[in-house]
């Protein structure tokens, strides 16, 4: 994967003072809360500007005040993009061909009611790996408002457990696009950031929801709406079917931690065997695999002609152009911290002060995440500040688990100024103040539980 970061060494664009430059990046930041929050401007904007606002600020020539935006946007498109854009396939196959409610009618075919919370907790972790935060729960909400009708359960016992496993995956674990920029910006190992979030978001998915809804219940005891018109599932015989579906929702998984796992066993990554591991190991390799055999398994195999195969693929890139071009500012607007210097001079202050790293990420990632209420924009910007920290002689496990802690602290308290907020409020029928009760306060559970998870790794690897 190509660095979306500047060496270390490389020189700024400008020699202005460290009060200088601190003031240039808070009022950045500033820039971007307000444009977000305030002006309601789109955040492809909103880091443009506010990259160009740093930029000026920090004494950078007129002329290349977006050069670094550019650079920097360039290079996170054609680096995490490409990824983003293979993993928009992978969800597309799932859902179109069926593939994805057939994983969820054999997990919820022989469940208890008492049982359901956890098995929706598991259909979410297992769907949220490859499928975007939204595409998940478009997908598993119908399925949770459906079973909460008809076994007369509260929603909000097996709707968090859902949202938790969703929220979880998405800001822990690649290939969802935070976690990658995240990975590429400090230079972490994939394979091994990828094994050590699954392993934190396990814990953090059981308490954050099965285990807290059951106190969010007692709350918000309200049942599912009664007009939530559930979209009819594919017909099961018209389905791939589950070790099918499975295999593909694995299969990136598996390659690059195999890869990682040959690297950790000593096997030489220049031989034939650790080419091999090494090529197909790595994100982009192992889900263009994955893709091309998604469309035969959920595509060919299933009755679909190539036209309609290829119809698919190009559909599924719709709806993650806005992502692309948000993600793709957001690595302009952290180019533009690293060049102006501003990067290194907080990187320098936060390795002089007396906070973990791990703990100095999270932080500073939750600070973005309440002002911006975009956990993609907290990842990226908190990405860029921390990258010299990483830079500096952090061994590779706590890079990863640098990695984690940011993408932990970017999911902290979602309030009104997330998208996601009003997206649950809408589908749960809950008023604002229930949606703090539940959702947000699931949000800020699912956030600490998962930093005390990396510190407790982090004591042990």
């Amino acid at each position: 994967m190509n660095s979306l970061i500047l060496a270390a060494d490389s020189a700024p664009l400008t020699a202005a003072p460290s009060g200088q430059l601190i003031f240039a990046a808070c009022l950045g930041i500033a820039a971007i809360i307000l444009l977000i929050t305030v002006a309601k401007i789109h955040p492809f904007l909103s880091l443009m500007l506010g990259s160009a606002t740093l930029a000026l600020t920090a004494g950078i020539p007129l002329g290349k005040t977006f050069s670094s935006f550019s650079s920097g946007l360039g290079s996170t498109v054609g680096g995490v993009g490409v990824l983003i854009a293979l993993g928009a396939i992978i969800g597309a196959l799932l859902v179109s061909s069926g593939g994805a409610d057939e994983i969820v009618d054999t997990f919820l075919g022989s469940t208890s009611v008492g049982k359901l919370p956890w098995v929706m907790a598991m259909l979410a972790f297992i769907i949220g790996i490859p499928l975007f935060f939204e595409v998940g729960l478009v997908l598993l909400i119908p399925v949770v408002m459906l079973v909460a009708r008809r076994t007369k359960t509260p929603v909000i016992l097996l709707g968090i457990p859902a949202l938790a496993g969703l929220s979880a995956l998405h800001g822990l674990v690649p290939p969802h696009p935070g976690p990658l920029i995240a990975i590429d910006a400090l230079k972490a190992n994939l394979g091994m950031t990828l094994g050590f979030g699954l392993l934190v978001a396990i814990p953090t998915v059981i308490i954050s929801g099965p285990i807290a809804a059951k106190m969010m219940v007692k709350w918000v005891p309200i049942e599912a709406p009664g007009t939530f018109d559930a979209k009819a599932p594919i017909a099961r015989e018209d389905r791939p079917s589950f070790v099918t579906a499975l295999s593909v929702i694995l299969l990136p998984v598996v390659l690059m931690l195999a890869n990682t796992i040959a690297e950790t066993t000593g096997v030489d990554p220049k031989s034939g065997l650790g080419t091999a591991f090494g090529f197909v190991g790595s994100p982009l390799v192992a889900l263009l695999i994955t893709a091309l055999y998604a469309m035969v398994v959920l595509g060919l195999r299933v009755g679909k002609n190539l036209k309609e195969v290829s119809d698919i693929v190009g559909g599924s890139f719709g709806p993650i152009a806005g992502i692309l071009l948000i993600v793709g500012a957001g690595g302009g607007f952290k180019q533009t911290l690293v060049d102006s210097g501003v990067a290194k001079v907080i990187g320098e202050w936060i390795q002089g002060a007396p906070l973990s790293p791990l703990v100095a990420g999270w932080l500073v990632a939750v600070a973005v995440r309440l002002a911006t209420g975009s956990a993609t924009v907290s990842t990226i910007t908190t990405a860029g500040i921390m990258a010299p920290v990483a830079a500096a002689g952090m061994s590779d496990t706590h890079i990863a688990l640098l990695v984690l802690a940011i993408g932990a602290g970017s999911v902290f308290l979602s309030h009104v100024n997330d998208a996601g907020f009003w997206l649950v409020k809408e589908y749960f029928g809950m008023t604002i103040g229930e949606t703090f009760k539940t959702w947000s306060l699931m949000e800020t559970i699912l956030s600490v539980v998962g930093l005390l998870s990396v510190l407790l790794l982090g004591l042990v690897v």
